[in-house]
């Protein structure tokens, strides 16, 4: 039996696990849950899973969630189960967690505090916030290496490639090949861009996942974060680390190695798979995860090189990796406000790379030494981007 903690667990890779928890009751207990404001939905997965420790973001969603629970917001508890809130409490409950594994799933910069609360406490990282990677990858890895703690990946590329590499020599690597679906607007003309709306963009072909992730799919800014994350993970150069579209998905990574044999893991889409096998490694695979992979009805495996002029964020991301040690936290920032501002409309899909460019303009060549320095940075970046999103009208 393996306790766990779900960091974003209302999030759509926090239910998948959970999904995967519920189906093998056997081998995992939950020790802590935390949400942000779904207050709603964590009251019912508090209810089925019975933690030791449930938490929320913030005091008005913490007050949802006791009523949600049918308790006064004085009493700190519902029945066995402490509740409580705010990032000091989380992290103070991270570290006192019975979890020798933390799933950290919650988006954005907003993951990165979980990250580093459970390296400090020595916990195994199953992890599915790329950005605290990409924002802080240096800061993570030492961290890491200081508590004796392992990260695990799992985004499903990344996932893919730890798994390959299981059997694999280091010294046998020649390079890693993110593989990328394309999203939905990999045919797409050009020139019919600025007509994309957010309703279009948040239909993918082959996942279902949460807004963010989507958007960032279908601009590709996705497979740029992966990028960086993928440097991090496996201690590569930016030059050894490749991608190419392949829209079947099927093929989730490889491995090129020096003798140019490629090693490849496969399956149906699920993100199931590799959060089970992050969650439960280094034990045995869990079997009836996914579906089963019908060869013989794979009609078609095909592989295409990515149109940078569809796709510059690849491009940027290999620039940030050779450039200052603060240019992959501006790029991530900056998506993020750009992300954001295109779901509410205030700014049309091809303004998600122009207002990525302009930030690194100005803020790319940025350096930090200590994690304060990282954080008033990306803050800097995220006001100066919202600010400047007013003269991004009709672009």
């Amino acid at each position: 039996m393996k306790s766990i903690a779900i960091l974003g667990s209302t999030g759509s890779i926090g239910t998948s696990a959970l999904e995967v928890v519920r189906a093998n009751a056997e081998h995992f207990r939950v020790a802590l849950l935390v949400a942000g404001r779904r207050a709603h939905e964590l009251a019912a997965q508090v209810r089925e899973f019975r933690p030791d420790v449930a938490a929320v973001a913030g005091r008005a969603a913490y007050e949802e969630l006791c009523a949600e629970l049918g308790v006064s917001r004085t009493a700190g508890s519902w029945e066995e189960v402490r509740l409580i809130y705010g990032e000091n409490q989380i992290n103070s409950a991270i570290n006192e967690s019975k979890a020798t594994t933390v799933l950290a799933a919650v988006v954005g910069m907003a993951g990165l505090p979980g990250v580093l609360a459970a390296l400090d406490a020595g916990k195994d990282v199953a992890l599915a916030n790329k950005e605290s990677l990409v924002v802080a990858g240096a800061l993570v890895l030492e961290r890491a290496k200081e508590r004796g703690a392992r990260l695990i990946p799992v985004d499903s590329e990344h996932s893919a490639i730890f798994q390959v590499l299981q059997g694999t020599k280091p010294n046998e690597v020649k390079s890693l090949i993110l593989t990328a679906s394309g999203g939905p607007f990999r045919a797409t003309p050009l020139e019919e861009f600025g007509e994309i709306t957010p309703e279009r963009a948040l239909k993918h072909p082959q996942w279902t996942m949460g807004a963010k992730i989507t958007i960032d799919s279908a601009t590709m800014m996705n497979k740029a974060l992966e990028v960086i994350e993928a440097r991090w993970l496996f201690d590569v150069a930016s030059d050894d680390i490749e991608v190419v579209i392949h829209p079947q998905s099927i093929i989730h990574s490889m491995v090129r190695l020096k003798d140019e044999t490629v090693l490849a893991q496969m399956s149906l889409p699920d993100m199931k798979g590799p959060i089970a096998y992050a969650l439960r490694y280094p034990e045995s695979r869990l079997p009836g995860i996914m579906k089963p992979l019908d060869l013989t009805a794979v009609r078609e495996l095909s592989f295409e090189p990515v149109d940078e002029r569809r796709f510059p964020g690849i491009r940027r991301a290999h620039e940030c990796l050779r450039g200052a040690r603060g240019a992959c936290a501006v790029l991530n920032a900056a998506n993020e406000v750009a992300v954001a501002q295109f779901l509410s409309h205030r700014i049309t899909f091809p303004s998600i790379h122009a207002l990525i460019e302009e930030s690194l303009a100005r803020f790319g060549d940025r350096g930090y030494e200590s994690l304060g320095d990282l954080v008033d940075l990306c803050t800097e970046v995220t006001e100066w981007a919202r600010q400047r999103v007013s003269t991004f009208k009709g672009r």
